[in-house]
């Protein structure tokens, strides 16, 4: 939780609560039902909420904006960031649905009221548009940015055009090739100077 501090100050006394809870409940629901790895659970506010938060740090989602999480597995990033803009709405989606359901509960335990889930696989979903597809590597550029293309507005009155925002790692030099898009790519190590997030990045590509 200092972590979450070291680099974030103007949080409320409901949003630091949300923030302190994550750790209690992940690890309470990741004994029932396995969403984080085992490694990982304890250091969830470095791997799991701050990696989610580099979005936060780069985007100023505005109040009523719509955010679906596509494939968001235990919640990352889409929960973080439900805290972080709390009028914001957010719509975790994941074709496997035990994992939506502990989601469900974290947000319950923690009182998070701005997220929805759908227990879908993404190419499935038609009659909705969203601002923002957030998306922490759960495939190829290429398909995420194939799936997301028809998710989105068309164009807003804000600073960021809507797109999709992906968290990703390594060498990306041949995914972005083969995507056929030219993404705007920021290192997560320069927002964040943690040996953690070196070689980690987001990939930023507009509607």
């Amino acid at each position: 939780m200092e972590l979450i501090l070291k680099y974030f100050a103007d949080f409320t006394e409901k949003q630091l609560e949300q923030f302190r809870l994550l750790e209690p409940l992940y690890k309470e629901w990741n004994e029932k039902i396995n969403v984080v790895s085992r490694k990982d659970i304890d250091s969830i506010y470095e791997k799991h909420v701050l990696h989610s938060l580099s979005i936060a740090a780069s985007f100023d989602f505005t109040d009523g904006m719509e955010i679906i999480d596509l494939g968001t597995g235990g919640g990352f990033p889409g929960v973080p960031l439900a805290i972080f803009f709390p009028e914001v709405k957010f719509h975790l989606v994941d074709s496997i649905a035990k994992k939506l359901k502990v989601i469900e509960a974290v947000a319950e335990g923690a009182g998070i009221k701005n997220i929805t889930t759908q227990h879908s696989r993404i190419e499935d979903i038609k009659n909705r548009k969203f601002d923002f597809v957030v998306s922490r590597a759960v495939a190829p550029l290429k398909d995420l940015w194939r799936w997301s293309k028809p998710l989105l507005k068309i164009k807003t009155q804000t600073e960021f055009t809507p797109g999709l925002i992906c968290l990703k790692g390594g060498d990306l030099a041949m995914e972005i090739q083969e995507s056929n898009t030219r993404p705007k790519i920021m290192d997560i190590y320069s927002i964040f100077e943690e040996d953690f997030f070196k070689e980690k990045y987001l990939l930023y590509i507009q509607r």
